[in-house]
């Protein structure tokens, strides 16, 4: 009560300071005839204020703002200036570089078989034929390609070369070779499992698979259990919608299998990796360093989050009728859906957080992303923050993109490159794409890879107004702990495999060699050579892996569920 009667006080005082002001100027002429009222009125403004006032303190100083006049006619004047939330254009003086982590350089990726693992000779059967129809996106149909190898291993079988999803949403016709190089994903691999291009005739005749589906994350003995007598009898099993049908639960060698594939066997082709040098060469040319944005701020993915971004009638009808495309999809609330961090960050709020991490307004960023909803619109306050905007649509030409640009898988490969290419990664979802890249990045070297702390952000961002920008990013880099790709922070386990690969994350004291990284060319990448049990009797693991498992702060949403509810209709 005291401190309302107080701040009552000093506006009244504030008034009156005006007034007379006022007076003053706009009465220059006359002011002879002013001075008994100027002196009456200054007498009593006095008397008030030693009467009410109470005595000033260094803890009321910042309340009573100064009031700039110009010929009287303005007024420039905020009583409570300690509440502005003003976003500064650098960002800011904060310790460590923000370019790098200081514990990527004590670890490092380390995928070597063990003297234990059975080479192709011994382990493959013949007449056993497994093949494999991915699903969903490009980075979704990876994470079956993977998992299509190690399956092969553990049913002794010859793996044909995955047939690639063209029926899905993207409708993209591209096979496995226009997008992967097909010879050295046969050869890298040639001692681990026996691959072949295409299923061969027995005789006359051509075999016939068996087709099924596995559940997701069937283990080793589920695939024994279900898939293997079947593959006995037919010779032949074709698995179908192949996407995250491998378990998280598999032992050390078999995750380190996962990780030869992943990180050395799958390389682009020629063509996609030219043109993916060539926009990151473009980009570093006009800076050193840059940030790389997976925006995912697309129609359909704000559809089928079921979120809403404050668009009225207009965008409730436009994604509600897009979100009738998935016909098992209920009806969400929207608020809550956002408060447990279930929806994208729009453009704006990724912008904020970047600054608040300390990007300032003269750092590059490469957009990866496809129709934004609300178009520039939408994207308008990222460009304020960030001038330094790209795609590869403005940094590469039409004819350029020819080639790539009714392929989205083939875009999508362009936009991988860019973003694993980036200096810092930061993804607004945590879908196939992100896990993808998180993983990959922690394996060659823990570069830098951001992902939203959605759900401690929401509520920053809802009272962002009631702060300074000082409190505001405080709590930005309070909230992003643990979610910025530093070795360690997700415990092993955790997660996806294919976005913690923790069983093939060495420490470097324990290690005696380092394995090359790098997407551009075969010439640099190192093949890993069996070093036998001396080498890996000194390697220590991180952890033992652990079944994967959501952790409270992960976002509960992803491509996957997005994909599996869209191939479905």
């Amino acid at each position: 009560m005291k401190r309302r009667k107080q701040r009552s006080h000093e506006k009244l005082f504030l008034v009156l300071q005006i007034i007379l002001h006022t007076l003053i100027f706009k009465r220059r002429r006359r002011i002879h005839h002013l001075l008994p009222l100027l002196a009456a009125l200054t007498g009593g403004i006095l008397f008030f204020f030693v009467l009410f006032s109470p005595p000033i303190t260094s803890q009321h100083h910042h309340l009573i703002n100064p009031i700039w006049f110009n010929n009287g006619t303005e007024l420039q004047m905020n009583l409570q200036k300690e509440h502005v939330f003003r976003v500064p254009m650098g960002g800011g003086s904060l310790s460590g570089d923000i370019w790098t982590s200081k514990q990527s350089i004590l670890y490092h990726g380390c995928s070597n078989s063990s003297y234990k693992f059975p080479s192709a000779d011994v382990n493959t059967h013949p007449n056993r034929y497994l093949m494999i129809a991915t699903s969903g996106g490009l980075n979704q149909q990876r994470t079956g390609i993977v998992d299509a190898v190690v399956a092969a291993h553990i049913l002794n079988a010859v793996l044909v070369v995955p047939k690639l999803d063209q029926k899905s949403y993207w409708k993209d016709s591209s096979n496995f070779s226009e997008i992967f190089d097909v010879d050295r994903f046969i050869s890298h691999l040639s001692k681990d499992v026996k691959i072949i291009r295409d299923i061969p005739r027995i005789g006359d005749k051509v075999i016939t698979p068996y087709t099924t589906r596995v559940p997701r994350k069937c283990n080793a003995k589920c695939y024994q259990t279900r898939i293997l007598p079947i593959l006995k009898k037919k010779h032949a099993v074709q698995l179908t919608k192949f996407d995250y049908r491998l378990s998280n639960r598999l032992d050390i060698d078999m995750q380190k299998l996962r990780c030869r594939v992943n990180f050395h066997a799958l390389k682009f082709t020629d063509p996609i990796i030219e043109m993916g040098r060539k926009l990151v060469e473009r980009i570093r040319m006009k800076s050193k360093h840059f940030v790389a944005l997976h925006l995912r701020f697309e129609p359909d993915m704000l559809a089928f989050s079921g979120c809403y971004y404050g668009g009225g009638d207009k965008e409730t009808k436009e994604l509600g009728k897009i979100r009738k495309r998935w016909k098992t999809l209920h009806a969400t609330n929207p608020d809550k859906e956002r408060r447990h961090g279930k929806c994208p960050l729009t453009p704006e709020e990724i912008g904020l957080m970047l600054r608040a991490l300390g990007f300032g307004n003269d750092v590059h960023i490469y957009v990866a992303s496809g129709e934004i909803y609300g178009g520039e619109e939408t994207l308008a306050p990222l460009k304020a923050l960030f001038p330094n905007f790209y795609s590869k649509e403005t940094i590469a030409s039409k004819e350029e993109l020819a080639p790539f640009s009714s392929f989205s898988s083939r875009m999508a490969a362009l936009d991988f490159m860019v973003c694993d290419e980036s200096d810092v990664f930061v993804s607004n979802n945590n879908g196939n794409m992100a896990r993808m890249l998180a993983g990959r990045r922690r394996y060659f070297g823990h570069k830098p890879t951001i992902r939203p702390n959605a759900k401690k952000l929401y509520k920053l961002f809802l009272s962002r107004n009631n702060m300074t920008w000082e409190e505001f990013a405080s709590q930005v880099r309070t909230s992003q702990i643990g979610f910025m790709g530093e070795p360690m922070e997700v415990k092993p386990g955790r997660g996806e495999f294919h976005e913690n690969p923790s069983a093939c994350i060495c420490a470097d004291s324990d290690a005696n060699d380092r394995e090359d990284a790098s997407l551009f060319g075969t010439h640099s990448i190192i093949s890993e050579i069996d070093t036998g049990s001396s080498t890996n009797s000194a390697r220590r693991d991180m952890v033992e892996v652990t079944d994967g498992q959501a952790s409270e702060e992960e976002q509960e949403w992803s491509d996957t569920e997005y994909m599996e509810t869209e191939l479905e209709i």
